[in-house]
């Protein structure tokens, strides 16, 4: 075992290694049924056959991450490991074409392990982001040898939510993007990691249409499609596997975290698992956080490996949450968790923020200049360059277009566990606009940090009317002695596409118009944030 993947086991804290005595078969060709063939690597201890497979499949190569940091560590604990690269992607048949031939490669390739001598009895599916997708572009017709799937920081429409009409996700796919495009190229990361300053100013090209030759010096398809097509439009059915979720034969252990570009998503698709054994595990994670790493390799080698090998699993909970602001794991029978009641916090006069409804009062108001958007600062972000999860505000809450509203310091403790949404009085002075609203605590020596988000993009935003917010689902506990905080502004750029204020497609809008803004509180008004509070007891604690 080389240096690097020790250090790479080290930190991830794994079980000790059964062997470390490894042979890995290189490129194997693997037959698909229009005739293209998909290259794979496969990872075994020396002189075994017939154990357990984790079949890993990935855009992405299949060696550094996929194999030294991903493939090694199942290989040594129990697996032999099969990492293929999909179609159009190092080596195998291509063109690629981001995220729309995955169900019938996935197919054919669960057909082809089956069949191979050294296949055992058994199978499990892994990994994260797009390889957890490809999971489920399959997930509905499991051959009976695959026993479990463990999709990390996924979802079974990945990037539709991107995608919304009423709210176009600009960095990460557009990032995502340009890193696929180049990603072949000698010296790929290294390209990637000095690019961010080039990809940044890329996105600021006007029209959009034209942000793919800025960044990479040509068209690229996946990036035109982005721009062309909202996520309701038939071009993306090929990779919406919504309606497989229902029909997974087997049990499904998910991973992901509060900070997850894909989180919404993930928890739609537990929800909608039928039978039992599954489980979701939640915790304190942006899509790229290094303590996801151990939590999904336990699932592999604990919940996958059992299962492969006819076990059943150690008892736990179906949901594992971690509670932030409180530091703790807590187990729950359900997502959302049961016992919580919605409860009101009002936007107030004078910034002030408070569960009773407000008196009458007059709007608050800013200017949102798109050609000087409002930034995003820290949360649901995923970019070279870019920081993501909880951060200091104080940048963006000194700007004159976002506003805030902060409760008195708070009396005793408040925890929010599942769906926050948000009910904003808004009229623009353009008929169309954006509503951002941020949740925040504000600790004791007033740094205010962002626990969840959300975008909901308006047309008639010339008339009164109440944007409907949802935020990012959350676990945060708001200490006593703290304040609850809301932003409310009108763009979270490059996170989210700034509203030209036209009207105009986005693939195409090259007129900024400055807009003035009205936010409404007062009691045919009442502006809200909707927080699913659980109970206490009287010692403080969760009830």
């Amino acid at each position: 075992m080389n240096l690097t993947s020790h250090l790479v086991q080290r930190a991830l804290r794994l079980p000790p290694p059964r062997t470390r005595d490894l042979t890995v078969t290189r490129d194997l060709r693997v037959p698909m049924r229009d005739g293209a063939t998909l290259l794979a690597d496969h990872w075994h201890p020396a002189g075994t056959s017939g154990l357990p497979t984790a079949l890993i499949r990935a855009p992405y190569g299949r060696a550094g991450l996929f194999g030294t940091s991903m493939a090694r560590p199942l290989a040594e604990r129990g697996f032999q490991v099969l990492v293929q690269s999909t179609r159009g992607t190092f080596g195998s048949d291509g063109p690629f074409d981001p995220l729309r031939r995955e169900r019938e490669d996935g197919l054919d390739t669960l057909d082809w392990v089956i069949g191979q001598p050294w296949f055992g009895e058994s199978m499990i599916l892994y990994g994260p982001s797009y390889l957890g997708f490809v999971q489920w572009a399959v997930a509905d017709a499991l051959p009976p040898q695959v026993k479990a799937m463990i999709p990390l920081v996924t979802e079974s429409a990945l990037t539709l939510e991107f995608l919304r009409a009423d709210g176009f996700s600009l960095e990460a796919p557009f990032g995502w993007g340009v890193q696929v495009a180049g990603q072949e190229r000698r010296f790929a990361m290294p390209r990637m990691m000095l690019g961010g300053k080039k990809l940044r100013r890329a996105l600021h090209t006007l029209p959009l249409n034209k942000a793919d030759h800025a960044a990479i010096g040509r068209r690229y398809d996946y990036l035109q499609d982005i721009l062309a097509h909202d996520s309701d439009s038939p071009f993306w059915h090929a990779l919406d596997h919504r309606d497989r979720v229902a029909d997974v034969p087997v049990p499904v252990s998910s991973v992901g975290g509060w900070y997850d570009i894909f989180l919404p998503g993930q928890l739609r698709d537990f929800q909608a698992l039928q039978g039992s054994g599954h489980r979701l595990t939640v915790g304190p994670w942006t899509h790229t956080s290094p303590g996801m790493g151990p939590v999904g390799f336990g699932e592999a080698l604990g919940f996958g490996l059992d299962l492969a090998e006819g076990r059943q699993p150690a008892e736990r909970a179906p949901v594992r949450l971690y509670v932030m602001g409180s530091g703790e794991w807590r187990d729950f029978p359900a997502w959302p968790p049961p016992g919580s009641t919605p409860r009101r916090l009002h936007l107030q006069a004078d910034s002030a923020l408070a569960w009773e409804p407000p008196g009458d009062t007059k709007p608050d108001g800013y200017r949102y200049d798109p050609g000087d958007p409002t930034p995003a600062v820290g949360g649901v972000r995923l970019g070279f360059g870019v920081t993501s999860g909880a951060v200091d505000q104080a940048p963006l809450e000194s700007r004159a277009d976002v506003l805030t509203y902060t409760t008195p310091v708070l009396e005793t403790d408040v925890e929010v566990i599942g769906e926050v949404g948000a009910e904003i009085w808004f009229r623009s002075s353009l008929p169309y606009a954006d509503v951002f609203v941020r949740l925040c605590d504000v600790d004791a020596e007033g740094r205010s940090s962002n626990v969840c988000d959300g975008l909901a993009g308006l047309t008639g935003a010339d008339e009164l009317t109440c944007a409907r917010v949802g935020l990012w689902p959350t676990a945060y506990r708001f200490r006593a002695g703290h304040r609850i905080r809301v932003q409310v502004s009108s763009g979270s750029f490059p996170r989210f596409n700034r509203n030209p204020g036209t009207g105009e497609p986005r693939a195409t809008a090259r007129a900024l118009r400055v807009a003035d803004q009205l936010v409404f509180h007062d009691p045919e008004r009442p502006s809200a944030v909707v927080l699913p509070v659980m109970p206490l007891s009287s010692e403080g604690s969760p009830g």
